[in-house]
């Protein structure tokens, strides 16, 4: 039925190595914005249930109601548990935080460039 509406020669299926690429990193992106979105909501369902239940039921009951499947499910879980932690459990030796803009600076053009120039050559 699509085949009419979208031929192959306006929506090839395979995609170049740089729109594959491209496309991963939003795909990763989009997915990150997700367990953010899912993280920030199940610590508010844990805070509003605080009083009724235990955090460990309330992370559950979410992850159940809102259908979140495995593996994000996990990767939620762990990260809730972790902000939880954070609040809730006294550190044991201080580690220096890094300042904010300190990440390394990530050459994934770079590599790509001389990876291209390496097969044109």
């Amino acid at each position: 039925m699509f085949d009419k509406l979208l031929p192959e020669s306006l929506f090839p299926r395979k995609l170049t190595p740089a729109s594959d690429r491209r496309l991963r990193l939003a795909h990763a992106r989009a997915e990150e914005a997700i367990v953010r979105a899912h993280v920030e909501n199940a610590l508010t369902f844990v805070d509003t249930l605080a009083e009724t239940t235990t955090f460990d039921r309330a992370i559950d009951t979410y992850i159940r109601v809102m259908g979140v499947t495995e593996p994000m499910a996990s990767t939620v879980v762990t990260r809730v548990l972790v902000v939880l932690g954070q609040e809730l459990l006294p550190a044991r030796r201080a580690v220096e935080p890094q300042p904010e803009g300190m990440r390394p600076k990530l050459r994934l053009a770079d590599a790509s460039n001389r990876a291209g120039s390496t097969k044109q050559a």
